[in-house]
């Protein structure tokens, strides 16, 4: 990874793109099974959704938990720093509610 003078580049990198940020979001309410994830983001392929949850694990930013269970049981929590965008996340929802208007689906 690179070094950024600009803050918001340095956090966009780690936390940028279309789906990184939902899923966040999404785990902000707590741990999280594979399926529920998939299911609280219906439009994301399970394939990225893997391949998000993957970088995202490997940038320190959740935890994978993996059961030794019939069938397999895995669960996705924030690491200390992921839940330290908490602040972040609740800004961004507030703008996100307050210009619904100008956000182009």
């Amino acid at each position: 990874m690179e070094f950024y003078d600009c803050p918001v580049t340095a956090t966009l990198e780690v936390i940028g793109g279309k789906w990184k940020p939902i899923i966040l979001y999404v785990l902000m309410s707590g741990t999280k099974r594979f399926g529920a994830l998939a299911v609280r983001i219906p439009n994301i392929s399970r394939k990225v959704l893997t391949e998000q949850l993957r970088e995202l694990e490997s940038d320190g930013l959740l935890i994978r938990r993996k059961y030794k269970e019939i069938p397999p049981r895995v669960e996705y929590t924030l690491t200390p720093e992921g839940k330290s965008l908490w602040d972040v996340f609740n800004e961004m929802a507030i703008w996100g509610n307050n210009n619904r208007r100008i956000v182009k689906k």
